[in-house]
């Protein structure tokens, strides 16, 4: 019997820890295969800072460093230049990128920098008890905005990958979602274009990835996804903003 799928090299054989239905480890073993489909294994640095994903050294087997929180992209550039032969790529959530990140993503965006920033967007904090996020969006409910997310008090939800697509030294910006098997393959596609353009020193990439939470989110995986699908993006296109290879928007 021919065996077509099977654990990929760099994926330790680990448990996850995340919740059921979570969609970080989908997320790990995308990253897991292209790293094997393309030879990056021992040529990639990893850094994932603090958030529901700052023990991915347990289960992507490659060199990796935790940042402090927010501070992503400024230790990720540190790396790169001194290190400019590595794919280096940083692993962040929406309040780590969008929040407490914000200057030194938007920074090293514009200055093209030669990194990659996987940006996992759950619309909520995860890790820390189900807070508003700054990419909550208007009516969601979590644990600091009970009544649902108003603009009136909290102002609306940070489109933080549109604005990246706006810097010149941005070379290559997607935003995709994991809600069905056809957008996660669509995820992985993007995840590959992002690194193909680091490898060919064009400027700074990232890839926006709608996530469910089931957990903070107070829903089953089944509804969750469905939420995903159905709520989340219609507030977050799913969209290729940016790609200077072809020099035109298109849609995912």
């Amino acid at each position: 019997m021919k065996k077509i799928y099977s654990r990929p090299k760099c994926l330790k054989d680990a448990i996850f820890h995340y919740c059921p239905g979570c969609g970080h480890s989908i997320i790990h073993r995308l990253v897991a295969e292209l790293i094997d489909e393309m030879d990056l294994r021992g040529k990639i640095i990893c850094i994932p800072p603090a958030g529901c994903a700052v023990l991915a050294y347990n289960y992507l087997d490659i060199d990796m460093c935790e940042s402090a929180h927010g501070r992503g992209c400024a230790v990720a550039t540190g790396f790169k230049r001194a290190q400019p032969d590595k794919l280096v790529l940083t692993y962040q959530g929406d309040g780590d990128m969008a929040a407490i990140g914000t200057a030194e993503t938007i920074h090293a965006a514009n200055r093209g920098e030669r990194i990659t920033s996987i940006f996992v967007n759950n619309a909520v904090y995860g890790m820390t008890g189900g807070q508003m996020a700054p990419t909550t969006i208007l009516g969601q409910k979590t644990t600091t905005s009970p009544f649902g997310r108003r603009e009136a008090f909290e102002g609306y939800p940070l489109m933080i990958t549109d604005l990246i697509a706006t810097m010149k030294g941005a070379a290559f910006v997607a935003r995709n979602s994991l809600a069905t098997p056809a957008k996660i393959k669509a995820t992985k596609k993007s995840i590959k274009k992002a690194f193909e353009v680091q490898e060919a020193g064009l400027g700074y990439s990232l890839v926006e990835v709608l996530s469910p939470c089931p957990t903070n989110w107070k829903l089953s995986p089944i509804e969750s996804f469905k939420y995903l699908e159905e709520i989340m993006e219609k507030e977050y296109p799913l969209k290729i903003f940016k790609d200077i290879t072809k020099n035109k928007d298109s849609n995912i």
